[in-house]
């Protein structure tokens, strides 16, 4: 077998004289020859994906049915399907991008032509998969492959509800079905719970599983941290040094504007830059990984959503730009650097703004017991299937929060997903409080790490294998603690002059809502379908957004200050905006939106307005019964329905837009779901006003 393994190695890799490497083989005889279940933990690099694919080879010259991987990326699926060709390995998937290709799939799949199947963890729970093709599947499958295997436990940095899924597909495998689980940013606690939910056999009987784990250290990798004193300095320090780091890479921000404000600095500043965020289009996606394999770009400038599965040999560094919120996932990242170079440059510039990033994501990690007893009590009183849209009018959880609440719910029996929707179980479910603080105190002393890794107080290496469990770890003699900064400090006078030229500019746009939140009649609101033009406001501007690396953390500290009048800095990149806006007609008049926590605020932007822009401040909109309700972090709907009818155009603000030719604008500090300045805008169209033109000194995200 060893013999026929090595060819199969060989082929894959392309090289005659291609070997194991410690524990793969290991691996490989104890899924084929022994048909067990198998846990690797290696480093990034190690070679995880040549176990599973030489396994398959193996077992399909056995005569046995396809490999099923489950991948959570299509960046990695891509890779993966590259590879198995290479090896003359037959690798097909089905995913939310390809769906024109189920059908040739499937004849494939019956044909028996099919070696490997890829397909994501959501579509495990794909109502007509997990009907049509999932029971014979697990029936057939002559390997199951779990890639990034710490997805699957919620102590995991990188935790998805759909991993769950795999326990009930391992219940149901045939007992001398090989299944193998790889990851490489798993600590002790994550290994024990992925290793017990592995052991699942059918009818509930344990299965043994074996533990094939290596050291997690780099030598490649020369690791520093650079501390410097606001976002210009970071950025300028990025723009007057990127070309001195090695070959081309990726810098990691931890937000999406700020990967977009970054790029936007550095192409300023000359560099072949790109963003790579959660909006990439999926088609633009794949180009922009080719032209960073391609070496057509110096850097990618993205968010988590580059990160499992890339894979670059030769990528010669990783910037941070912000620190992410816990060692392991810090490890997962730069571990795309350096496979097959010598030395790759990993350097996390931390900014000021990092802890309130991390509470804001982790506000989101897990559900709330309120919101998960609402969402069961609606569908328990449902007369069929509900989909999310509807599940929004009735419950106020915002929809990525709601779509995250209820795999959760689904993976633990409370509900399932069913042809039209959600639908209640009627089995008993209790919130399970102990486990969630657990997890949350878990995330705490993450991001408590995270702060310490920043300290440098001990080799930067062995604080990252140690935060893995890794028995191995010792210093490694290149990083910025063990030998020196590696790199330069100084940030050139005129790099910080154009980044803070770059992120003075204030103005970012506020897109008009265009439609009504579907079943606002539930809630008692009677709109539905498109907003009429007489009643939209029109494309408005804020300063900036509060992510933003220029004008973000300003604003933050503003609204986070006590009431009171604008600094002056504020004000004049009111003016700024207000200089650059392309609009079609100059305002002719100032409204102020009424506030309960910061009057001063407002009035004093909109009176500055005036007296520059000599227009007439015309008053206020009213607060009606005590104005809004509900606060922020809701859904649509019910944002819509906490300031429907709350906000009034006072009989001597009515009189003065009777008066006024020319568009209203409309001040307000903050905009979130827009549904504030959307009712108010309204409220003054009625009212009489031509056109309202909304803008804020900040907007969330």
């Amino acid at each position: 077998m060893r013999e026929q393994a090595t060819a199969a190695l060989r082929q894959l890799v392309g090289h005659p004289e291609a070997d194991f490497r410690e524990g793969q083989y290991e691996a490989i005889e104890a899924l084929v020859d022994r048909r067990e279940r198998v846990l690797v933990v290696q480093r990034t690099g190690w070679g995880k994906s040549a176990v599973y694919f030489v396994a398959s080879a193996l077992r399909r010259a056995d005569g046995a049915g396809p490999t099923v991987i489950v991948s959570p990326l299509l960046a990695l699926m891509r890779d993966q399907i590259a590879a198995a060709s290479r090896a003359g390995i037959n690798a097909v998937t089905i995913n939310s991008a390809n769906a024109t290709e189920w059908g040739q799939v499937r004849e494939q799949l019956d044909a028996d032509a099919v070696d490997v199947l890829l397909v994501s963890p959501e579509r495990l729970n794909n109502p007509r998969f997990r009907t049509e093709q999932l029971p014979e599947l697990t029936t057939r499958c002559g390997l199951l492959v779990v890639d990034e295997a710490h997805c699957i436990s919620d102590w995991g940095h990188d935790f998805r509800p759909d991993y769950r899924r795999i326990r009930t597909m391992l219940a149901g495998l045939p007992a001398d079905t090989p299944v193998l689980a790889t990851t490489a940013t798993a600590n002790e606690r994550v290994v024990t719970d992925v290793v017990e939910q592995l052991g699942t056999g059918a009818d509930g009987t344990p299965r043994q599983v074996s533990t094939i784990r290596g050291p997690l250290a780099r030598s490649s990798l020369r690791l520093g941290v650079l501390r410097l004193e606001g976002p210009a300095q970071r950025v300028a320090w990025l723009a007057a040094h990127l070309d001195d780091l090695p070959g081309s890479g990726i810098i990691y921000t931890l937000t999406v504007s700020a990967a977009q404000d970054l790029t936007e600095t550095l192409r300023a500043a000359g560099h072949q830059v790109r963003p790579y965020t959660g909006r990439t289009d999926p088609a633009e996606r794949e180009e922009l990984e080719q032209a960073l394999r391609d070496n057509q770009v110096k850097a990618l400038v993205a968010t988590s959503a580059l990160g499992m599965g890339f894979d670059k040999p030769d990528l010669g560094f990783v910037v941070h730009l912000g620190a992410p919120s816990s060692p392991v996932a810090y490890y997962q990242q730069v571990g795309r650097a350096g496979r097959a170079t010598e030395r790759a440059d990993v350097l996390l510039l931390p900014g000021a703004e990092d802890r309130d990033i991390w509470a804001y994501f982790a506000s989101a990690a897990m559900p709330r017991q309120a919101q998960a007893d609402a969402v069961l009590a609606e569908l328990g009183r449902a007369s069929g299937p509900m989909s999310t849209v509807a599940l929004e009018t009735l419950v106020d959880v915002r929809r990525t929060r709601l779509e995250l609440l209820l795999k959760v719910l689904d993976v633990e029996g409370a509900v399932e997903r069913v042809p039209g929707g959600w639908a209640a179980t009627g089995q008993p479910w209790t919130y399970d409080a102990q486990r969630y603080e657990r997890v949350a105190q878990a995330r705490e002393r993450e991001q408590g790490l995270m702060v310490e890794y920043l300290a440098g107080n001990s080799c930067r290496m062995e604080f990252l294998q140690r935060s893995l469990d890794d028995a191995t770890a010792a210093p490694c003699g290149r990083c910025d603690v063990c030998a020196g900064p590696w790199y330069p400090v100084e940030v050139p006078a005129e790099a910080l002059q154009a980044a803070t030229g770059q992120l003075a500019r204030a103005g970012v746009p506020i897109e008009p809502r265009a439609q009504w939140p579907s079943g606002m009649g539930r809630l008692g609101v009677d709109v539905k379908g498109k907003i009429d033009p007489g009643e939209t406001m029109q494309r408005g501007r804020v300063v900036a957004r509060l992510s933003d690396l220029g004008w973000g953390q300003r604003l933050r500290e503003v609204l986070k200050a006590d009431d009171g009048a604008a600094p002056d800095g504020v004000l004049a990149a009111v003016v700024q905006v207000l200089a650059e806006w392309d609009w079609d007609r100059r305002p002719a008049g100032v409204v102020v939106m009424p506030s309960r926590t910061r009057p001063v605020l407002i009035d004093s932007v909109a009176r500055h307005i005036g007296d520059r822009g000599r227009l007439p401040v015309l008053g206020t909109l009213e607060l009606v019964d005590g104005g809004p309700t509900g606060g922020p972090g809701g859904n649509s709907a019910f944002r819509l329905a906490g300031v429907w009818g709350r906000f009034g155009v006072g009989a001597d603000l009515r009189a003065r837009l009777a008066d006024l030719h020319g568009p209203v604008l409309l001040v307000d500090d903050l905009v979130d779901s827009r549904w504030t300045v959307t009712v108010a805008s309204r409220e003054l169209r009625l009212a009489g006003a031509e056109a309202v033109l909304p803008l804020a000194l900040a907007a969330e995200g």
